[in-house]
Formats: C-alpha cells, sequence, structure tokens
C-alpha cells in the first residue's frame, strides 16, 4: 500500500491551518508543535526550521497513522506506518520510503520479516503464512522471490531456485521422516498462458494451503 500522503506538501501550506507550539527567529516552525492543516490532517512531534525534523506521529483524516523520525519533512530513521487497511510496517525507512530492514503485517496476518529497498521487498527475508504456518525464506528482488529459496512447511521444506515468484529449475523436497524427492520445474512451452508449470512427473502438490497455479502460496503484496 502506498505511504504517499497529503504529508508531503505539508510545506507548501506552513502558513494555512492551525498551529501551536515553538518558532524560531524567523517565526518558521520550530521546536515541539502541533499542527492541524486544512484538510484534517495532523502532525504532532519536532520541527526544524519549518520542517518536520526529529521524533513526530502524523494521523492522516482517512485513519492512517505515522509514528516516528522526520527528516527534512520526510519519514527517515525509524518508524510505524499504520495502514487503513489493518496492516502495518515497522522498521527502517529512507527519505520517505520503506528501505532498510523492516517487519510488515498484511491485512490478513500474513509477514514479511526483511529487507527493503524503495518499498519493495529486496534483498534476504522472510515471509510467513498466517493461515498455515507455512514460510519462505530467501532472496527477494524487486518484491518478488529470485534466485535461492527455501520454502519450509510443517513436516517438509522445498528447496530450490526461484524466478518471479515461481519456482525454476533444479530442487528437491525434503520430507521430515527421512526420505528426499528430487526433480526439476521449467517454463511450460505447451501452454504459454500458464507463466511456469512443473514438467516433473512426480510432482508433489501441498495440501491444504491456498495454491497458486504452480502449486506454490500466493504472497500479498505491499
Amino acid at each position: 500500500m502506498s505511504d504517499v500522503g497529503s504529508e508531503e506538501f505539508e510545506d507548501e501550506q506552513n502558513k494555512l491551518g492551525e498551529y501551536e507550539g515553538g518558532r524560531n527567529e524567523a517565526g518558521e516552525r520550530h521546536g515541539f508543535g502541533k499542527a492541524i492543516l486544512p484538510n484534517g490532517d495532523i502532525y504532532q512531534g519536532d520541527y526544524q526550521n519549518g520542517r518536520r525534523h526529529g521524533q513526530g506521529t502524523y494521523r492522516f483524516k482517512n485513519g492512517a497513522r505515522y509514528v516516528g523520525n522526520y527528516q527534512q519533512n520526510m519519514k527517515h530513521g525509524q518508524g510505524t506506518f499504520y495502514y487503513p487497511d489493518g496492516s502495518k510496517y515497522e522498521g527502517s525507512w529512507v527519505e520517505g520510503m520503506r528501505q532498510g530492514h523492516g517487519v510488515y503485517t498484511y491485512p490478513n496476518k500474513d509477514t514479511y520479516d526483511g529487507e527493503w529497498l524503495q518499498n519493495l521487498r529486496h534483498g534476504q527475508g522472510i515471509y510467513h503464512y498466517q493461515e498455515t504456518g507455512s514460510k519462505f525464506k530467501g532472496t527477494w528482488v524487486n518484491g518478488k522471490m529470485e534466485s535461492a529459496g527455501e520454502y519450509l512447511h510443517t513436516n517438509h521444506r522445498f528447496m530450490g531456485n526461484f524466478i518471479n515468484n515461481y519456482p525454476l529449475g533444479p530442487g528437491k523436497y525434503v520430507f521430515d521422516i527421512g526420505c528426499e524427492q528430487h526433480g526439476e520445474y521449467q517454463k511450460a512451452e505447451q501452454d504459454s498462458s500458464c507463466p511456469l508449470s512443473s514438467l516433473c512427473r512426480t510432482e508433489l502438490r501441498v495440501s491444504g494451503m491456498p495454491l497458486s497455479s504452480n502449486g506454490f502460496p500466493n504472497v500479498s503484496q505491499a
């Protein structure tokens, strides 16, 4: 979900709305203060030379809320963003975007705990499926599963390579009882409408959970 809101334009409305708090010699907002914007958004926290800078809480009129650090009017440092749909991001911000390490809790209570870059899952991370307790642990690139990864379920796990959220290439299922099943996922040449499918004749499908077309559960989008 987008984090962009009217807070990005508060500096253009500094002389509008209501403000109570400190000011510097130039009359700019400085120190601790509370601002009520014309559209009903509210910011309460630190200012420096007319800009949000330091710790603060920004409440959007749509119910969203950010609690954390600001730098030059942008979310920067550690902070938590509560979204109107019930989702939440808690972690690092860089120039207004989710970047660094953070934990995102989705409306369905799935969670992603890992690295972010420009608001997207990017780097090492773990996606936890609340409904089943299963997890995907591996590498993410621009919000999608890429490269080597491991999908862990209650009594088995899949280890292999992922491309664009789908398994591709050699992989294996390892079961808690001690046995393994090896195979290979390949692009489907016979059906262009399906991004990927398994040509392994001994394919195992994970039962009891929501599956995408390739037999792996879908991932929520931030």
